[in-house]
């Protein structure tokens, strides 16, 4: 798993934020369309583009796109 890849494809879960906003240390939770929906997309990218499974909590439990990334990379 590439982490420049993996922050493309989570970047693209956001309709409204910029894409060059996000980035490896960028706390997902704090902008401004971060919701229960889009933790809900993210979930389904991880599980089609990795087939890797990740609840809400794990989510939550991370703040940075990179830590993020490197949960899902454990599982």
């Amino acid at each position: 798993m590439i982490l420049e890849e993996f922050i493309k494809g989570f970047a693209e879960q956001f309709e409204d934020t910029d894409v060059a906003e996000i980035q490896m240390d960028t706390v997902y939770q704090d902008l401004d369309e971060w919701s229960s929906l889009t933790a809900m997309s993210i979930i389904a990218f991880v599980k089609t583009t990795y087939n890797k499974e990740i609840t809400g909590k794990e989510i939550r439990s991370c703040e940075t796109v990179e830590e993020l990334f490197n949960l899902v990379e454990a599982k």
